[in-house]
Parts: C-alpha cells; sequence; structure tokens
C-alpha cells in the first residue's frame, strides 16, 4: 500500500519530468517557432519586437550543423528527465537526485547573469532564464519535504 507521501512525492515528480521534456522538446523546432513568433508579433509586448527580430534572424541566418547543437540540448532536458525516474520508483534511496536536481536550479541564476550579457542576452531575457531554475525549485523542494517525511514514517516504523 502507498502512503501519502509516496503518492504525492510520484505526482509531483511526474510533473517535473513532464515539464523538463517538454522545456527540452522546445528547443528541436526554433526555425518554426521563430516563424510562428514573427508571424504573431503583435501578441507580445513592444519591448520584446526587437528582440525577437534578433533572434528570428539569427536563427534563421545559423547552419544546420550549428542548430544541431540545440539539438543535443533537448535531449540532455530528455535524459536529465530520466534520472527521476529513480526518485520516482524509490525516492529515498534515490533522494540525493533531487537535491542535484535543486542545485541545478540554483546555478541557472549565476549562469543567466553570466554568460548572459556576455553574449548580448537582454537582462529581461535573462530573467525569463532564470524563472525556469526558480520554477523548477518549487516542485523539487516540495519532494524534498515529502521524502524526509517519508524517511522519518519508515524510521518509526522500524522502532
Amino acid at each position: 500500500m502507498q502512503t501519502t507521501e509516496l503518492k504525492q512525492i510520484r505526482r509531483m515528480v511526474m510533473v517535473f519530468i513532464l515539464l523538463l521534456v517538454l522545456s527540452g522538446l522546445t528547443a528541436f523546432p526554433l526555425m518554426t517557432e521563430m516563424k510562428f513568433m514573427m508571424s504573431h508579433l503583435d501578441a507580445f509586448p513592444v519591448f520584446f519586437h526587437p528582440w525577437i527580430i534578433r533572434v528570428y534572424e539569427s536563427v534563421m541566418s545559423t547552419p544546420g550543423v550549428i542548430l544541431y547543437g540545440t539539438d543535443w540540448l533537448a535531449f540532455a532536458h530528455i535524459i536529465i528527465s530520466l534520472f527521476f525516474v529513480g526518485v520516482y520508483r524509490d525516492p529515498v534511496r534515490n533522494k540525493f537526485t533531487v537535491d542535484i536536481g535543486i542545485v541545478a536550479c540554483f546555478v541557472v541564476f549565476p549562469l543567466a547573469f553570466i554568460c548572459g550579457p556576455i553574449r548580448g542576452i537582454p537582462f529581461y531575457h535573462q530573467l525569463i532564464d532564470c524563472s525556469f531554475g526558480a520554477l523548477g525549485m518549487i516542485p523539487l523542494f516540495y519532494v524534498k519535504r515529502k521524502i524526509h517525511s517519508l524517511e522519518e514514517k519508515r524510521i518509526l516504523q522500524t522502532v
């Protein structure tokens, strides 16, 4: 019989896995996404327009061999999500994966704020990138807390 904590952990881990895979999958169709954004430019705030146009022109002029790197980015997201299957199966035994995930979410911030200016990324876009790390921490801290509760219950049962 599954405990309430185990069910809650598994539900949240599945959400995290799904969102990680979906965020990775968006890296595959860059050209299609940029064409869509350009054809719907008026749907975005005016201050975004120059950035969208710049990214569109950059992506469209980038050789496929370089865009292949974003395919590997997508692949990496999918592979990283597979590590959380261990947390789904046995959260206590694989709790280190949650800790690594929290660290990964945290280091999005220095990456965005160091590499962003070097690459000419606007500050507001760096904040958007940071939001992925910040939002990723929420389910991971929740899972971490639930794993701790599950561990305590297991300890009490053995006493």
